[in-house]
């Protein structure tokens, strides 16, 4: 299916990616000398299964075979602790909740794949939309409605949502600092959407 240039959604394949249009960047909120920098702070495979509602199998599995990976630390042999970024833990949720409502793994591997390469603004306002065989990306609720209007998109995810979901549950766990490796109780994961907004600006 090609890529709509009438403002449409659009299937998560081939120049998908950069199809949609970028949202003007958020005002700085992040105070130098406050908590650790955003990308200084992981979070181990315990923690990361709790913030996304899955098991340590299903963590495994899918860091094995390249489905979500950690980007602050991977395991390397026996004895190192993997550790996932906040934006890692996002996608762990969207992963689950697609497995959920029987949407193909294959599909999800290309969702994955697309949200790796978007950037945190756009991220945080995407819609992602299924009927089961092709994953769509939408940006505004035109584009959902365009979507279901035309008998398509029966299972839809507000990446937002799932973000203050991930949010809110990391809010209450331990974080380790990547530098020290010193346990960080209640870090914001927010402060990761402002730096890299800010670094963009």
């Amino acid at each position: 299916m090609p890529v709509r240039s009438d403002g449409g959604p659009y299937p998560l394949h081939g120049s998908a990616a950069g199809s949609a249009r970028r949202q003007p960047e958020a005002a700085s909120v992040a105070a130098a000398g406050a908590d650790p920098a955003p990308e200084q702070v992981g979070y181990r495979g315990p923690t990361a299964c709790a913030a996304a509602g899955i098991t340590y199998r299903q963590l495994d599995y899918w860091a094995r075979t390249g489905l979500v990976e950690p980007t602050v630390r991977p395991a390397y042999g026996s004895g190192t602790q993997r550790l996932y970024s906040f934006r890692d833990v996002v996608v762990l949720k969207i992963v689950k909740r697609f497995l959920d409502t029987g949407v193909a793994l294959q599909n999800i591997r290309t969702a994955v794949q697309h949200l790796r390469d978007r950037g945190f603004a756009d991220l945080e306002r995407m819609t992602l939309m299924s009927d089961g065989a092709t994953v769509y990306e939408c940006t505004s609720p035109d584009q959902v409605v365009s979507l279901l209007q035309g008998g398509q998109g029966v299972f839809g995810i507000a990446v937002g949502v799932v973000w203050r979901d991930v949010e809110n549950a990391l809010s209450q766990l331990h974080g380790e600092r990547v530098d020290t490796g010193e346990t960080v109780v209640g870090h914001n994961p927010t402060d990761e959407l402002a730096a890299r907004r800010n670094r963009a600006g």
